[in-house]
């Protein structure tokens, strides 16, 4: 990927950046959802799209799979490994 510009931005209190302007799209625009990915050395903010296509399983959510993954069934196929 083609680094495109580097911009300088400052965090509020709250946490909170803004995208700049001639930095947003079709994929950053009001009421669009992003995926802000954390890495030991830089936070990416990526559309939602892109985080779908490619991490989609990252989604799953512990809830949700908790219902299929905490059985006694799945203990016990587990309990051995």
């Amino acid at each position: 990927m083609t680094l495109l510009d580097i911009k300088s931005l400052k965090i509020t209190s709250k946490g909170q950046i803004a995208i700049p302007r001639d930095l947003r799209d079709e994929k950053f625009k009001e009421g669009n959802r992003v995926a802000l990915l954390a890495y030991e050395d830089r936070i990416e903010i990526r559309p939602i799209s892109y985080v779908s296509e490619k991490l989609g399983t990252a989604f799953a959510s512990e809830k949700s799979l908790a219902k299929n993954w905490e059985s006694l069934e799945e203990d016990e196929a587990w309990k051995d490994l």
